[in-house]
């Protein structure tokens, strides 16, 4: 049976390969094999060009006149064959790595990233499993809210390494604003206070260069979530290679460039504002008086993936799903709310309060 996928193999023990986080090679985790990625791709090229071509020929069959399948379920579900153990291995028309469910080898898809699909650059993991579950729990700190139960007692059910595909816009950018700045001047008499505001109007204009600009292309992936574990540090980009998506799951884009467009241009109008905002000084308050004058200039897209940690726990028989930065380890998700702590919390303050405030009215009737 033809291959449709690519399984990265120790060429000395034979074991399945994976890209260890933090590594700049590949490792073999049963003989601790070094490989090169370069190295190991070109040693996999001929084997990914015959994958791709195999799954190109059955992609044709099945859409095909007579072909049994709507164009629904070609897009739901479709079959590779696991280069491993041989098993059929079922997947979206996204994936572009997964591993095998029976013999648990990383398998790449090739036809995924073909062509035009082929990624340019990538940011390797740099935290690892154990990163993640540390800095999760670290997350939980200091939630008061928190119910003790989820704390004490929660255990993380999944938890995966994907690499999500990414758009990142280069732009030259003309921006021109009018700021309401204002400054309160405070005088004092026997009998009264008098407050003067005084208000200017500040004008700010500049040009300003924006690179790397971030905007993920998969709807799977919630894109308040994808935005809350920025910053990546997108000096690390590396050329693309697919041995760093062994042993990782890895989708391919869903959303493409130009659908992606308005996100980076509301980014950039955002970022260009509150720039030439913090030019504006000195004074106590200031917000942007009427509408700002931009003009973009679009530059370089580049096709990017970046690594991301999906860890998934339940409570109450509520699923709680959070994403870490696999490069930065920043964490973001949604937490449960212990109810009885949210009513005790706002008297807290009043407990504290109250003894402050008979002492302040016992020293002031002496």
């Amino acid at each position: 049976m033809s291959e449709t996928t690519v399984s990265y193999q120790c060429p000395n023990c034979g074991a399945p390969l994976s890209f260890h986080p933090g590594d700049a090679r590949v490792i073999c985790a049963h003989c601790h094999t070094e490989l090169d990625a370069a190295a190991l791709e070109e040693r996999y090229r001929a084997q990914e060009e015959a994958a791709a071509k195999t799954a190109e020929e059955k992609e044709a069959a099945a859409n095909a006149p007579d072909a049994q399948w709507s164009e629904e379920e070609r897009a739901a579900m479709q079959v590779q064959t696991c280069s491993a153990c041989g098993a059929e291995l079922v997947s979206d028309a996204n994936t572009m790595a997964t591993s095998c469910a029976y013999c648990g080898s990383p398998n790449l898809l090739p036809r995924r990233f073909d062509g035009m699909l082929r990624p340019a650059v990538i940011i390797p993991f740099k935290k690892t499993k154990e990163d993640a579950v540390v800095a999760l729990k670290k997350f939980y700190q200091g939630r008061w809210l928190l119910p003790d139960a989820f704390k004490d007692a929660n255990r993380i059910k999944e938890i995966q390494s994907m690499y999500v595909p990414f758009w990142l816009f280069d732009a030259d950018v003309s921006a021109s604003a009018t700021f309401r700045a204002e400054t309160d001047y405070v005088t004092e008499t026997s009998d009264e206070t008098i407050t003067e505001t005084r208000i200017y109007a500040c004008h700010r204009s500049g040009t300003m260069s924006f690179h790397a600009v971030p905007a993920d292309g998969s709807r799977r992936m919630d894109d308040n979530y994808m935005e809350s574990i920025e910053p990546f540090d997108f000096s690390a980009l590396i050329p693309f290679s697919p041995a760093y998506l062994a042993g990782h799951l890895a989708d391919k884009y869903d959303v493409d460039a130009k659908a992606s467009a308005p996100r980076i241009d509301r980014r950039v109008r955002t970022s260009a504002v509150s720039i030439l905002a913090d030019t504006v000084k000195g004074y106590h308050r200031r917000s942007l008086d009427g509408n700002a004058q931009i003009a973009k200039r679009d530059g370089a897209v580049r096709y990017a993936m970046v690594p991301v940690w999906i860890l998934t726990t339940r409570y109450e028989n509520q699923p709680y799903t959070f994403m870490m930065n696999g490069q930065t380890g920043k964490v973001v998700g949604s937490l449960p709310i212990d109810r009885r702590k949210a009513l005790r919390y706002p008297l807290i303050p009043a407990l504290i309060a109250l003894p402050l405030l008979y002492y302040a009215i016992k020293y002031i009737i002496g």
